[in-house]
């Protein structure tokens, strides 16, 4: 855990990842609270603040009595959400620092393709 960011974010995001990565496929039971607070060594009320935040976002619901699950397009949802929050907080300011140093998209793109293959 990064002792930078509120340990409920962190396990929210990582539960994020898994749905997108497809460990945790739509319409299947989560780990319970208690699960994650053991496994993550976490206050189960951290653990709960984390899957809550989840649910509110539709990527998560509850089934009374059995559990939680993924939301049917949970994946997809949280991929566009990811890919957005990605392009605000990675691209646009990338955009902003090359214009500044004179550097078009174009060649941005070259810059990009030959660190990929380096």
């Amino acid at each position: 855990m990064d002792e930078s960011r509120p340990i409920f974010a962190q396990l929210a995001e990582q539960i994020e990842n898994d749905i997108i990565i497809g460990v945790m496929a739509e319409e299947t039971q989560v780990p319970s609270i208690n699960e994650f607070a053991a496994f993550y060594r976490i206050n189960p009320a951290t653990a709960l603040k984390g899957v809550t935040m989840l649910v509110d976002e539709g990527a998560l619901y509850k089934k009374r009595g059995i559990g939680m699950f993924v939301a049917t397009g949970a994946q997809a949802r949280l991929t566009t959400k990811r890919r957005d929050n990605f392009s605000a907080e990675f691209v646009a300011p990338l955009l902003t620092e090359a214009a500044k140093l004179g550097i078009t998209p174009e060649q941005l793109a070259e810059m990009i393709r030959k660190a990929d293959t380096a």
